[in-house]
């Protein structure tokens, strides 16, 4: 298994595919005890690896309320203290965990822009060849 710090730097997911599905899929009564199945490293490094992308961001912070300020700080160094500080903050201004449910999207119903009526042109004007004098 590496190390803390390269499978940071390095980008990969500290858990397999199944378990990060779950944990995506998981409401807020599910979450914990899905991360408390894992180590507390294991734990710390997945909370930095979801913390650093958007649709995974809430879910972070969330798993970062169950480590440690060492063990976040060791693998993640200031990121690491900074994740810590944001998910001892009160409930209220945390962000709501993903029960995978997505926003709709909404589609304009109207054109994109106006498109001028084409007059209408005597073909046979245009196709006739010039007259040569």
């Amino acid at each position: 298994m590496w190390s803390g710090r390269v499978a940071f730097e390095n980008d990969a997911c500290p858990v397999g595919d199944d378990l990060l599905g779950q944990l995506y899929r998981a409401n807020e009564n599910g979450l914990p005890a899905l991360v408390a199945s894992v180590s507390a490293d294991i734990r710390a490094m997945l909370a930095l690896y979801c913390y650093k992308r958007s649709h995974l961001h809430a879910m972070g912070v969330a798993i970062a309320a169950s480590c440690e300020e060492r063990d976040l700080i060791q693998l993640g160094g200031r990121v690491g203290a900074t994740l810590f500080a944001i998910s001892r903050t009160t409930p209220s201004a945390r962000p709501v965990v993903s029960s995978g449910h997505r926003k709709s999207i909404t589609l304009s119903t109207a054109p994109l822009s106006a498109v001028p009526a084409m007059e209408e042109v005597d073909d046979d004007l245009e196709l006739a060849a010039p007259a040569i004098a």
